[in-house]
């Protein structure tokens, strides 16, 4: 982060994080206030070395964090990661037919597991498959890796599958209708629905498309030729999840808080990468430039579902398939 963007970080919120001056003492500056928050979650370091650091409590940084990360969420979200509309949805769609040869993509959707400290009396509930305690950071990319849509806070053991179909995301925008018109594929004349692309983890379906099984792609060059184009433009959630644990390397270690602050760090966090991608402008990965064997170990992805699917979504893969393979 730059210094000018820190400082129009810090005017925005100002009016929030600011405290009165009292007889008894003078308060942290919102300045000071502001970089704890942000040393803490760009580095992942325990609350009592940023006390260290900054000559405070170790008290008084879990505080701030917690307070911070809360406003952060509160300003930022309504202008960087606003409620999708059609229009963005059918920019959303401009970009990934564009640059990543995907046609009727409205985003790349994927879960990941957020290590965090086991929290008191959860019993298993927080327990992955991976053998550690996390929450779920359920989102929807965009082709310039930036989140359209987040969900957090869901248990560690349930499913990618699971946790979409329970989101309000599913119940406002997929349950019963539909994210966009449908619409021919180029160069074709049959209406396709508009889908979002997931993996494994997650149901085939009308709207959501996942790659074939290995033992069925590996006996037919079309399936494998769809999984090709479709892992490739997946590979934008894969990468937007690396960008953020590069960048906020809190989600580096296990989080070591109570699980209502871990989820207000996550979508701070989530909030931020959103800001600095439409501020700095980075560059995006093209599909020629990127590596397919770069390992993200940061975040946990789930593991594979084998829920059976309906007929109409067997149908509408089937047309992606003749698409790519034309």
């Amino acid at each position: 982060m730059s210094q000018d963007l820190f400082e129009e970080l810090h005017e925005l919120l100002i009016p929030k994080i600011s405290k009165c001056t009292t007889n008894w003492r003078t308060p942290i500056s919102t300045r000071e206030r502001l970089v704890i928050c942000l040393r803490y979650l760009a580095t992942g370091d325990s609350h009592q070395t940023i006390a260290f650091s900054f000559r405070v409590g170790r008290l008084t940084v879990g505080g701030i964090v917690k307070e911070v990360c809360t406003e952060i969420w509160n300003t930022l979200q309504p202008e960087y990661m606003p409620s999708p509309t059609e229009e963005t949805w059918k920019q959303s769609e401009k970009g990934y037919r564009e640059t990543w040869n995907f046609p009727n993509c409205v985003g790349s959707v994927d879960g990941k597991h957020v290590s965090i400290k086991c929290p008191k009396n959860s019993g298993s509930e927080y327990f992955c498959y991976k053998k550690f305690f996390s929450v779920v950071l359920l989102a929807i990319v965009d082709p310039c890796y930036k989140f359209t849509v987040i969900d957090v806070g869901s248990y560690g053991r349930h499913s990618d599958s699971g946790i979409f179909e329970n989101s309000i995301f599913y119940r406002q925008y997929v349950h019963g209708k539909s994210l966009l018109p449908d619409k021919p594929l180029p160069g074709t004349e049959e209406p396709v629905p508009h889908v979002l692309i997931g993996d494994e983890g997650f149901a085939l379906k009308t709207y959501l498309m996942r790659p074939f099984p290995r033992a069925l792609a590996t006996q037919d060059e079309r399936k494998t030729n769809f999984n090709k184009r479709l892992c490739r433009t997946r590979r934008v959630v894969e990468n937007t999840f690396g960008i953020l644990a590069q960048k906020w390397r809190i989600f580096l270690r296990p989080i070591d808080c109570d699980v209502d602050t871990a989820i207000d760090i996550i979508k701070a966090a989530c909030c931020l990468h959103n800001y600095l991608r439409t501020k700095q402008g980075t560059a995006i990965l093209t599909p020629e430039s990127e590596d397919e064997n770069v390992p993200m170990r940061a975040l946990i992805t789930h593991r594979p579902t084998n829920r059976r699917s309906t007929t109409a979504a067997f149908e509408t893969r089937e047309q992606f398939v003749s698409y790519f393979n034309q």
